[in-house]
């Protein structure tokens, strides 16, 4: 099941990759995009345009939101999320953490994903009815997502870029003391499905469906959730491209060892209103 979509998307991603390699290669300019949007480059234009023009060809009956696009309510039931260079802020630092997303949902639920990282070569893919897939080389390894007994174990992923006094509120309520700073939420949930992190945490409203829907594929086919600071799942039906409630990311069995407590910070602290 949904092998062609993310042949597709596999391959529209790579692509993207040998465009965004090259650009980072060169001295680009940064524009900041109008309303406090945040960095865009020739990168992310190229990328975006790419991508949205194979999406187009192989699946033209399916809508497509994506970011450097203008946007519009999707129209059918088939929605491509597309983030061309997720991490733009880490792309312009040149530290390596940005990544590819193009996520597909049906009916408003993420079914079919893929995530990137242009400057290592790592694929990650994932699927309903498939597992979760890393592709470096010739290596190609299926990911499961290990249980934490305690919560003082967790290793904690954080935004480089976005620091939060609430995020580290929730952190000392739970115990935890390994943390580390990543940039990308699709990095982030990768490195949660490889087993190197156990809990991503990212309390701000400063992120969009298509920063989500293919990390939330990928990291589900390992066994884990992507989901906001009430523990619900945001909806991708495209009415809605803010992620409003911030994002939670963590294995399945870990959410019932945290979910009162990162509730209840989240509340005091306002993320949750």
């Amino acid at each position: 099941m949904y092998t062609k979509e993310l042949e597709v998307a596999s391959r529209l991603a790579r692509e993207a990759a040998t465009i965004i390699r090259q650009v980072y290669e060169t001295p680009f300019s940064v524009v900041q995009k109008s309303g406090g949007g945040g960095p865009v480059t020739e990168a992310d234009q190229r990328a975006n345009e790419l991508i949205v023009k194979g999406l187009q060809q192989a699946f033209p009956a399916d809508d497509i939101v994506a970011e450097e696009s203008t946007h519009r309510a999707p129209k059918t039931q088939r929605v491509w999320f597309v983030d061309p260079l997720d991490g733009t802020r880490e792309f312009v630092d040149r530290n390596g953490m940005f990544a590819v997303h193009i996520g597909l949902a049906i009916d408003g639920a993420p079914v079919a994903g893929v995530v990137l990282a242009p400057m290592q070569g790592a694929l990650w893919t994932g699927a309903v009815g498939q597992p979760c897939v890393l592709e470096l080389g010739e290596q190609r390894r299926e990911l499961t997502m290990q249980p934490v007994a305690q919560t003082k174990d967790l290793r904690l992923l954080v935004s480089r870029s976005h620091k939060s006094k609430k995020t580290a509120a929730i952190r000392d309520a739970l115990g935890i003391t390994q943390v580390k700073e990543q940039g990308s939420v699709g990095l982030k949930c990768a490195l949660l499905a490889m087993g190197e992190a156990d809990l991503y945490l990212h309390p701000s409203d400063r992120s969009s469906r298509w920063d989500s829907c293919a990390p939330q594929a990928v990291i589900e086919a390992a066994g884990g959730m992507l989901v906001d600071f009430a523990g619900k799942k945001y909806g991708y039906e495209g009415r809605e491209i803010v992620n409003s409630r911030g994002l939670v990311a963590c294995a399945r069995s870990t959410w019932p060892m945290i979910a009162e407590t990162v509730i209840r910070v989240a509340t005091e602290t306002g993320i949750l209103k």
